[in-house]
């Protein structure tokens, strides 16, 4: 059961004010942290990066070790995982989305991840809710307590039955429901996923702040 990896790296940046993607992390592109590690999860048979062709110029000159492709995006997420799905093969039996924007992933928690795809159908990493949680009303005013019982942070990869997740997405996109991310279209189906305890920080990066702190973290 081969599985392949679909990264997502075709977003604008708005929030960062500039590529985020081409940021440097230790003298690499965060793109290519990432991608490195797809590449070394043992999991993983080849990765896919969903991206305009000068970003994936980012990962030109390096050596990886699997077979990599490109395919353009869409407008939003879920037709830019869509065009990544159309890629695969009748053999990539699994398939894990993640973000391009999470270069902390570690290859061990993506075999963790993929596995529990393999047994349940459907896993995403994820982290359980620590923090004191809290609503607040339109003026910004706290008001109310919110129980962090069995709530649960969602991060990427999440992996699937490369089956399943055609099925699901299919029918999603019927109904005109536009998903947050791929286990959103699992819930949408009535189909549950597998939260998988993420091991090691696993950031995204979504601000200049987050570059300081992903910085720290790689040390």
């Amino acid at each position: 059961m081969a599985c392949a990896a679909v990264i997502v790296a075709s977003g604008t940046s708005r929030r960062m004010g500039f590529d985020k993607l081409a940021a440097e992390l230790h003298g690499k592109p965060v793109l290519v942290h990432t991608v490195a590690a797809f590449m070394r999860a043992g999991s993983i048979s080849r990765v896919i990066v969903v991206c305009p062709e000068d970003r994936f110029e980012l990962l030109a000159g390096e050596d990886f070790p699997k077979p990599l492709a490109r395919v353009d995006g869409g407008d939003h997420r879920h037709e830019s995982v869509a065009n990544g799905l159309a890629l695969l093969g009748d053999e990539e039996t699994l398939v894990a989305v993640h973000d391009g924007a999470r270069p902390l992933v570690q290859p061990e928690a993506i075999d963790q991840c993929i596995e529990a795809a393999r047994i349940h159908g459907a896993a995403a990493l994820a982290h359980a809710v620590a923090d004191t949680l809290k609503k607040a009303d339109t003026e910004g005013f706290s008001r109310e307590p919110v129980d962090r019982t069995n709530l649960w942070a969602m991060e990427t990869p999440q992996a699937f039955q490369t089956a399943l997740l055609r099925e699901a997405y299919t029918a999603v996109l019927e109904r005109q429901i536009i998903p947050t991310d791929e286990v959103s279209v699992m819930e949408a189906m009535g189909i549950p996923t597998k939260l998988v305890t993420s091991p090691f920080p696993n950031p995204k990066i979504t601000v200049p702040a987050d570059i300081v702190l992903a910085t720290a973290l790689m040390r």
